[in-house]
């Protein structure tokens, strides 16, 4: 047997971040913070969110506004979701969205799987309207061993394990303990999330 042939190796390997263009659906304080780390890789960094950020919050991530997702999905190589899931927001992205990206483009959820319609994703990535999708979350968590994006080789899933650091769990208990104290107490919580 002799040397594979370099084009069989083509699609395993990834695409650049630097320089390319990034939107970002929801910029809270998540999406905020995924900015500034955008911009350290010299990323364009779009956003669409409910309300436009500050002129100074986006001019110091370099982000651009889109009132409408349908207008931003088609500029992106990259879209990351860190919106909340809502009634609203459910089923964010799904067949019409994934046709208006990039055929070259990947999704990234960091956020609620619910945002994604698994079965406009699957669809997706299967007829390579996306190139890939990168999920930390899925609905429903775990998937079935059966399910369809499990099999695909342009998909990677890890297990809504994003904040699997050490430091991160640390600064999550403790704000837990906070919370229940500042209820115990009869305070406000420090990190009360109003629905």
């Amino acid at each position: 047997m002799g040397p594979v042939p370099i084009t069989e190796f083509k699609d395993t390997k990834g695409v650049d971040v630097c320089f390319s263009t990034l939107g970002i659906v929801g910029m809270g304080k998540i999406g905020y913070q995924v900015a500034k780390r955008a911009k350290a890789f010299g990323m364009k960094v779009l956003y669409h969110n409910r309300s436009k950020r500050s002129r100074e919050d986006e001019h110091e991530v370099g982000a651009q506004y889109y009132p409408t997702l349908h207008e931003m999905l088609p500029q992106c190589d990259f879209v990351v979701l860190v919106c909340p899931h809502t009634p609203q927001t459910e089923g964010i992205m799904g067949d019409t969205e994934f046709k208006l990206m990039k055929s070259t483009s990947t999704i990234v959820n960091i956020a609620r799987g619910k945002l994604i319609d698994q079965d406009a994703l699957v669809t997706a990535l299967t007829n390579h309207t996306i190139r890939a999708a990168a999920l930390d979350v899925t609905y429903p968590e775990p998937l079935p061993r059966d399910h369809p994006l499990l099999k695909l080789p342009n998909v990677i899933i890890s297990p809504h394990s994003g904040t699997a650091t050490v430091q991160t769990r640390d600064k999550m208990w403790c704000l837990m303990l906070e919370n229940i104290i500042a209820a115990i107490e009869g305070k406000s919580m420090p990190s009360e999330v109003k629905l």
